[in-house]
């Protein structure tokens, strides 16, 4: 298994695990490597430490344990800013939380927002899809909308 660190075109850092470096470079030719955040697909590799079994015939380390519910784990390396790997770490379990508490109307987004607004049917949490023009009409209804980001990868756990 070889585990490498990667970056898309707009800087985004991330892992991608591979059964070889012949599996990783098929894949990046045929565009199935892809940004977990933005969906880029003009990827580079980075530099990467090598995992060396040193611990060979010695008893194995404990595995590290599993982050606890609700906790944020960062999707990128990027140890130079932080700041933003933490922000980034927030990003995604907001629009995970958002993703499990919601039910996706699709394209009906705009009339099931109006009815639930006119009291046609029951209130319920809901995302889908709207133009932008869909959008500041329902606001200008008085229908409070906010636009998130599609995030590819972000009913999966990221890796």
């Amino acid at each position: 298994m070889k585990v490498l660190n990667l970056q898309c075109a707009h800087q985004h850092e991330f892992e991608g695990w591979f059964g070889s470096e012949d599996d990783y470079t098929s894949q990046l030719e045929r565009g199935l490597v892809s940004c977990p955040m933005c969906g880029d697909v003009h990827i580079q590799k980075k530099l990467s430490a090598p995992r060396l079994n040193l611990r060979a015939g010695r008893q194995e380390a404990q595995a590290p344990a599993e982050p606890a519910a609700g906790t944020a784990v960062a999707m990128s390396n990027h140890g130079g800013q932080p700041d933003l790997v933490a922000m980034q770490a927030r990003i995604m379990q907001a629009l995970r939380e958002v993703m499990a508490n919601t039910e996706d109307v699709g394209e009906r987004f705009a009339d099931e927002a109006r009815a639930m607004h006119h009291g046609e049917v029951e209130h319920r949490q809901i995302r889908g899809q709207a133009s932008p023009q869909e959008a500041l009409e329902l606001m200008e209804e008085g229908i409070e909308v906010i636009a998130l980001p599609s995030v590819p990868g972000i009913k999966e756990t990221l890796q």
